[in-house]
């Protein structure tokens, strides 16, 4: 039980990862100097980074054993956590998150392996909770706890406070571990894949992050990395299919189910994500909430989330997977479009209903879609088929982040030119407040600031509109996944 805790434990901090940096997003930007929407590269630079890591766990498991590699990332995660915190650049703390996210990807599919390893069969549904509790609680304590370090303490620490945990859940894990079977076996690495993968990821994220700031396909830059990108796509796919041992085996999309599964997981998710990454930014940025309050604005999403999750297998049992799949995702589509009737008034228990109502909708959503995904495909199969589709979901997270933002600032400005257009009376009001004992500069402010605030507060309910058509795109999508013949297992889902 103590080994499992601190393993457990693991998993616990690399999924924290992937949200408690979203509500400090504005805070680190102003520290260091940048943009909001630089600073977003922070989110989109450790997912990005541990999409690929995660097709490489086999052979890292198989090359120089499980347990070895979980407890050398889990160490390496604590100096790697230490350096973010330490950084006085953009561009460091950048690269710190990318190594956090290497280092990161193999420990969320190899706390799972450790957990069943070292459980008897009889008790393997234990450790598959154990498991999923961690991986449940994850991305609800991150906004919170990001956002209250943030406000009290800085943002430095969000990164200095895993340092401690994870080298004592390290050095606990080497000692309890010790002696303990860990089987290596000789393995090949497909490194033109790896090579081709990398390239053509990483060119089109830049291209999607940098692509605002370039004004798009204006720019030589944005145009040489689309070029790479989709010939690097290219390479990739046709490598990958030839390939006898490929790092990623995309012949599994051979199976019609496997195939829509995934593709609901993937989209579905980056809606879901990107509605967790723009919901802070605009509650900061036009609000006037603390990093604090939002997120708590974010993170209460997990309280039902957490009481639901053994409701939600029993259902999955019960009836027909897609069905839940499909409620779930429907659930998050009306959940955005009731914040489609927010207004700059909301107040935050008005805003509380449709996140806390969301948790009950997530957990139906993420807990049957990998099981879908991996009951379409042969017993074999099954480890690749998680693999992959958690690939395209951590893939997907980061591309949404960048397209959302993105999305955000271009509606932004467009709508601001079009209120200040429509404004006919605008020169009366300056002239009116002037006329009331005003300072003219602070009145052009003022109206300025209307015109800006309701600008941004259209542009947020523009992206939820987008948000809220990707999710039903993605509710009708997973009713091409053929019905399951039987139970499907859910253990894969994170």
């Amino acid at each position: 039980m103590l080994a499992a805790l601190f393993i457990g434990l693991g998993n616990f901090l690399v999924v924290l990862d992937t949200t408690i940096a979203n509500v400090s997003v504005s805070t680190i930007s102003g520290s260091l100097g940048v943009s909001a929407s630089q600073g977003t590269w922070v989110i989109t630079g450790y997912a990005v980074a541990e999409a690929i890591t995660v097709p490489l766990t086999g052979w890292l498991t198989m090359r120089f054993g499980g347990q070895k590699v979980f407890i050398f990332c889990y160490l390496a995660f604590a100096v790697l956590s230490l350096l973010c915190g330490l950084a006085s650049s953009m561009g460091l703390l950048i690269g710190g998150r990318v190594l956090l996210g290497l280092f990161g990807g193999p420990i969320m599919p190899l706390s799972q392996m450790l957990l069943l390893k070292i459980f008897p069969k009889e008790k393997a549904t234990l450790a598959t909770v154990i498991w999923a509790m961690t991986t449940l609680i994850g991305p609800v304590a991150g906004p919170i706890l990001g956002g209250i370090i943030c406000d009290t303490i800085g943002w430095q620490w969000i990164f200095f406070i895993k340092v401690p945990v994870a080298v004592l859940g390290g050095l606990v894990l080497l000692n309890l571990l010790r002696g303990q079977p860990d089987p290596t076996a000789k393995a090949t690495i497909d490194k033109v894949g790896l090579g081709l993968l990398v390239v053509w990821v990483a060119s089109l994220q830049i291209m999607l992050d940098e692509g605002r700031n370039h004004d798009w396909f204006n720019s030589h830059e944005i145009v040489a990395l689309g070029v790479i990108a989709a010939i690097g796509f290219v390479a990739f796919v046709i490598w990958e299919l030839t390939e006898k041992n490929p790092i990623v085996d995309l012949r599994i999309f051979r199976h019609r189910g496997f195939a829509a599964a995934a593709t609901t997981y993937a989209v579905g998710f980056g809606a879901f994500f990107a509605t967790i990454v723009l919901l802070p930014m605009w509650l900061q940025s036009n609000m006037g909430y603390t990093a604090t309050w939002a997120g708590y604005a974010t993170g209460i999403m997990g309280i039902l989330a957490v009481v639901c999750a053994p409701l939600v297998g029993k259902a999955v049992e019960k009836y027909d997977p897609r069905l839940v799949v499909c409620l779930g995702i429907v659930g998050l589509g009306l959940m955005v479009v009731w914040r489609m009737g927010f207004t700059p008034d909301v107040t935050f228990l008005q805003m509380a209903g449709p996140t806390l109502l969301t948790g009950i909708f997530m957990v139906m959503f993420f807990v049957p879609v990998t099981g879908l995904a991996m009951a379409s495909c042969e017993p074999h199969e099954a480890a690749n088929a998680a693999g992959i589709s958690n690939f395209m979901r951590t893939l997907a997270g980061a591309f949404a982040t960048s397209l959302v933002l993105t999305g955000w600032s271009d509606a932004t400005r467009r709508n601001q030119n079009e209120l200040a257009g429509a404004m006919t009376n605008g020169q009366a009001v300056i002239d009116g407040a002037v006329a009331q004992g005003t300072p003219h500069a602070s009145a052009v402010q003022m109206l300025t600031g209307v015109v800006e605030g309701q600008s941004v507060m259209l542009a947020t309910l523009n992206m939820f509109a987008i948000i809220a058509l990707c999710l039903a795109f993605a509710a009708t999508l997973i009713w091409l996944v053929p019905k399951p013949k039987g139970p499907i297992d859910t253990s894969g889902a994170h």
